[in-house]
């Protein structure tokens, strides 16, 4: 058995050790945000957190998540209750098709957790692993941006720029 805590409730899954987190995540826990893409972690639809950096989960084996804190967009917030982040992607209406938005979601969750104001060219750089192809990449970017200002206002973010 392997103890995950996932979206901070704990799992108890009898998976091999060796079995990709997006497994798991899809098929046990019933947690389908995070989509199989490629299955080789170059387009990154699979990306979750972990301990708060961008993870692909897809090439992402259950014995290095074993006791961290694994996050994703389900742990966003809800349909009722988005989260800032989900809030500013639907505000400016930043998906297409959609299939790529959770992982452009989380890899750009674990930025703002580390920059609280990225520029532009931070964003694309963390974005780097995520492809899109419908073209909604200016939306995606006005998106984060917005979500670091509705961040800010909730106070969700003031922690991390007086800390840099």
């Amino acid at each position: 058995m392997t103890t995950l805590k996932v979206n901070g409730h704990t799992h108890e899954v009898a998976s091999e050790p060796d079995t990709p987190l997006l497994y798991v995540l899809r098929n046990d826990l019933n947690l389908n945000a995070a989509k199989f893409g490629c299955g080789l972690g170059q387009c990154g639809a699979c990306t979750v957190m972990v301990d708060g950096q961008a993870v692909l989960s897809c090439v992402t084996p259950l014995v290095v998540v074993e006791g961290k804190e694994i996050m994703t967009v389900e742990g966003l917030g809800t349909a009722e209750k988005p989260g800032p982040l989900q809030a500013a992607f639907i505000e400016k209406q930043a998906a297409q098709c959609g299939y790529c938005i959770p992982g452009m979601m989380m890899s750009a969750a674990a930025l703002l957790k580390q920059n609280a104001a990225p520029t532009d060219e931070e964003i694309r750089s963390a974005l780097r692993t995520n492809l899109c192809r419908c073209g909604t990449h200016m939306r995606i970017l006005a998106a984060i941006r917005r979500a670091s200002k509705l961040m800010e206002a909730a106070g969700l973010a003031a922690a991390k720029r007086s800390a840099g």
